[in-house]
């Protein structure tokens, strides 16, 4: 008999396994990035205090680049949180109500059958 077990494997993936590869692909991306300038610069014919002040350039660019991953980073994972917060109220409530007419239909049978039974004892 065949499973269709591991036809979805892939469609629930967790979101932030999902963000967290993205961000280490940028963290890689903006690493590489800068190791490039730097070697880049150190093999360019260029005086020393040029260098120094493209190198000087770069560190600011890369560190504005990186401040700013880090905080759309940060942005979504806010914003993920306020989803997850949001769908878990909305399931507790959701549960509260359910739980609350089960509650109601397990008052109204059991006063169902304590009449039932008061009808009972009253023809005796």
């Amino acid at each position: 008999m065949k499973t269709h077990h591991h036809e979805h494997e892939f469609e629930h993936e967790d979101p932030y396994e999902e963000q967290h590869g993205t961000g280490s692909v940028l963290t890689g991306m903006l690493v590489g990035a800068a190791i490039g300038a730097a070697v880049a610069l150190l093999y360019a014919p260029r005086s020393g205090e040029e260098t120094r002040a493209e190198l000087r350039d770069k560190a600011f660019e890369l560190r504005d680049r990186t401040t700013e991953t880090v905080k759309d980073t940060v942005s979504q994972a806010k914003s993920k949180a306020y989803e997850v917060k949001d769908t878990v109220l909305e399931k507790a409530d959701e549960l509260k109500q359910r739980g609350q007419q089960v509650l109601n239909q397990q008052l109204d049978r059991v006063s169902q059958t304590a009449e039932a039974g008061k009808k009972k004892a009253q023809e005796y």
